[in-house]
């Protein structure tokens, strides 16, 4: 019997297999409630010049809508994201308003600086009476010095102030996270303690990939602090999300985390596990030890949404990626996403409600 079979008829058998610590998978996964609640509203953000991603929006004291982004020149195209990229604000007067520039938060700072080529992932939060920005820099341009850090600010409109050193290292050389931690995902737990997810993959394992189409198997870990602005320990039981014992090099990422009714949930983009072109949802009694994933959304095409032909240099058309939830009332309300495309052929937000 092939392993692969022999895994299947286990699955069927059982509710969840633990391939790795911290992770379970079953049989298979199917489309979660989430999914069938989405009603797509349209793209947000399009701005002439700039490349728009990462859209972490918020609700403000005065009821309008904050949204915290990133952008880059469109003359770098989309790579511009890792040696341009800076992360902006824009304000509108409800979810399906239109958002209006207002400025740049934080730019590149140039060498000698942790954060000196990009600014990036952008996730807004508010924590304690104040409001809390995590994003992603680098200091070469490149993958292996992507770090995650955390800017401060008293109010939604700044002054917002960062850090000379990174929220959170990568691993020793060798270990599974010893490229880099990016796409910050945060919650305060209940118990009062501060968890911080990251995505990261083992450098050995990226630079000897053999498939060059996505290389390394991106995987994500979990960091705990006793106050919000660290230091953060990375939990033992790293990596608690895991996909690489399954065919095709399957993995995920831009994870977005929250509680709801006392259980975490996740919300990330699928590379592999279904295809390319979804959302995943996945759930977890503790945070560390999460169930098979459904499916969260899907691709334009699945919504009948129209669009031009698109030019040769957008790679990834028709996905939404970058997943980030508003809350209002403590619930969640409309799903921001960004996709390739639009009215300038580069990209923008794109908005569902929730229903």
């Amino acid at each position: 019997m092939k392993r692969r079979q022999f895994i299947e008829q286990i699955g069927m058998a059982s509710s969840a297999l633990v391939f790795t610590p911290g992770f379970c998978f079953g049989a298979g996964g199917d489309e979660s409630d989430f999914a069938r609640r989405l009603k797509p509203v349209g793209r947000r953000l399009e701005m002439e010049g700039y490349y728009v991603w990462c859209n972490s929006p918020i609700e403000g004291p005065d009821g309008r809508i904050h949204l915290y982004f990133s952008r880059w020149v469109d003359k770098k195209k989309m790579g511009g994201w890792i040696n341009g990229s800076e992360v902006c604000h824009a304000v509108a007067d409800h979810p399906e308003a239109e958002f209006k520039f207002t400025d740049v938060i934080l730019a590149p700072r140039g060498a000698g600086f942790w954060d000196a080529t990009t600014c990036h992932n952008p996730s807004i939060k508010f924590v304690d009476g104040k409001y809390y920005l995590f994003y992603m820099g680098n200091a070469n341009g490149k993958t292996n010095t992507k770090r995650i850090g955390l800017a401060t600010a008293p109010t939604l409109e700044g002054p917002w102030i960062r850090p000379d050193t990174p929220l959170l290292e990568a691993g020793p050389t060798g270990a599974w996270d010893d490229h880099c931690t990016t796409n910050p995902a945060f919650i305060k737990h209940p118990n009062g303690q501060y968890w911080l997810f990251y995505k990261s993959w083992n450098t050995a394992e990226y630079d000897n990939a053999k498939d060059l189409t996505v290389r390394g198997n991106r995987k994500y870990g979990l960091a705990i602090a006793e106050t919000l602005a660290g230091p953060y320990v990375k939990y033992d039981g790293n990596p608690v999300v895991d996909f690489s014992k399954l065919s095709g090099n399957a993995q995920l990422e831009d994870a977005f985390v929250w509680l709801d009714k006392g259980k975490f949930k996740m919300l990330a983009r699928d590379m592999g596990i279904f295809n390319h072109e979804n959302g995943l949802l996945m759930e977890s009694k503790n945070g560390k030890k999460w169930q098979q994933p459904k499916i969260a959304y899907y691709g334009a095409s699945h919504y009948n949404i129209i669009q031009p032909p698109p030019p040769s240099y957008l790679k990834k058309y028709g996905r939404f990626e970058r997943p980030q939830l508003l809350f209002q009332n403590g619930k969640p309300t409309y799903l921001f996403t960004a996709s390739q495309g639009g009215k300038y052929m580069t990209s923008s937000s794109f908005l569902f409600k929730i229903t």
